[in-house]
């Protein structure tokens, strides 16, 4: 698979979205009639999409919206909702600070520490309207934060940093043991990001409930050009989901992996499912949502990092409401809005019945696939040429 680069040394070729195209088979569905589900743990959610945990993306009343259409949206404890009583008024600053004052400007902003008292009350705003609350923070916080999380009625918890792994060396501060952590927690703990099969399978093995694939492809993300370390999102998707299918054939434990990342419409999703998702993580779609707190601006988790920053605050605008682009109907031409009625008429196209069918679909290496025929949308900046 590898082709020299030089002498003694060969790279793998790896594949993003906008390479590959999905094959339709012999037989189509009626997409109404296919099943979007998916699982964790002993938990089923009828919306396979998870909105991420930024704090330009989710706050209490999205985290309710997003539950309350069947999926899930996940708060992040290390953010501005639990650092300040009235976060509004902070996310309103950040909206309205200049391009060259806002990535100084929003480190400053969570230089305020968490007040643990926050996070119960975020939860228990969310627990109160009746829809699972799914939470996230860093491993240096989370033995901290997950007690207090838990107690408080979290349904999931998320480890989530930039790299995850097993093994991690540091003299300076206790490292997290990941395999007590995931034992002795009475909720499932997703872990995250990797993008490699032996990393995926180690995350497995000490007892992940799932896994989150991606390293560097969100929108408002600068880890690939800061620090250069990165899979792109087909073949990291295609290799985290054969650890989890060697693992299940091992163990006969499935866990699920959840794309996360570098999906901006409705085909990119479609692509990451049929690369072995089980369900993708969206941050910037959702970001351009009505309720999202925002205000049509999206910032990456480690833009606040105060001496390395690899996030940046992105305008993406505001296009329409949540319900309309998870369900739609669509009032824009570019596959960001009705992205649950794409996948369901990809799966139809594809005769692919559930989730686990898309595994199988036909997967072709097209480079043209984003250009071809599309000369007028191109010029004329609309739809695909966008």
């Amino acid at each position: 698979m590898a082709e020299w680069i030089g002498i003694g040394r060969r790279a793998r070729r790896c594949y993003g979205f906008d390479e590959i195209a999905l094959v339709p088979g012999s037989v189509t569905i009626n997409p109404n009639e296919v099943d979007i589900s998916w699982k964790i743990a002993d938990k089923t959610f009828q919306v396979p999409i998870l909105a991420a945990a930024m704090d330009g993306v989710v706050d209490v009343n999205f985290a309710v919206a997003m539950g309350t259409m069947g999926g899930i949206a996940v708060l992040n404890l290390d953010g501005i909702q639990t650092r300040y009583e009235n976060p509004n008024e902070v996310l309103g600053q950040i909206a309205s600070a200049s391009v060259d004052e806002a990535t100084q400007f929003v480190q400053s902003v969570y230089l305020t520490p968490v007040k643990e008292e926050l996070i119960a009350k975020r939860i228990h705003e969310i627990k109160s309207k009746n829809v699972p609350v799914v939470a996230s923070c860093i491993p240096q916080n989370a033995k901290r934060y997950h007690a207090v999380a838990q107690e408080a009625g979290c349904d999931i918890f998320i480890v989530q940093s930039t790299v995850a792994t097993v093994r991690h060396i540091a003299t300076e501060y206790k490292v997290l043991d990941l395999e007590k952590f995931c034992q002795s927690s009475n909720i499932p703990i997703i872990l995250g990001n990797c993008v490699t099969y032996d990393v995926a399978l180690e995350l497995m093995e000490i007892g992940a409930s799932g896994l989150l694939i991606g390293i560097g492809p969100g929108a408002a993300c600068t880890t690939r050009g800061v620090l250069g370390i990165g899979i792109p999102q087909v073949t990291s998707t295609v290799d985290a989901g054969a650890a989890r299918d060697y693992y299940f054939k091992r163990r006969g434990k499935y866990i699920p992996m959840i794309t996360d990342g570098g999906m901006r419409i409705g085909g990119e999703i479609c692509k990451a499912f049929a690369a072995g998702a089980d369900a993708v993580m969206v941050g910037s779609a959702f970001a351009r949502a009505q309720e999202a707190p925002g205000r049509g601006y999206h910032w990456g988790m480690a833009t606040s990092h105060a001496n390395l920053p690899r996030g940046t605050r992105v305008q993406v605008k505001t296009s329409g409401s949540l319900k309309e682009i998870l369900f739609g109907p669509a009032r824009v031409d570019d596959g960001s809005q009705n992205l649950i009625g794409a996948l369901r008429t990809s799966m139809g196209s594809l005769g692919a019945k559930d989730i686990k069918a898309m595994h199988d679909v036909e997967i072709i290496i097209a480079p043209s696939i984003q250009t071809e025929g599309k000369v007028f949308q191109v010029g004329q900046r609309v739809g695909m040429g966008k």
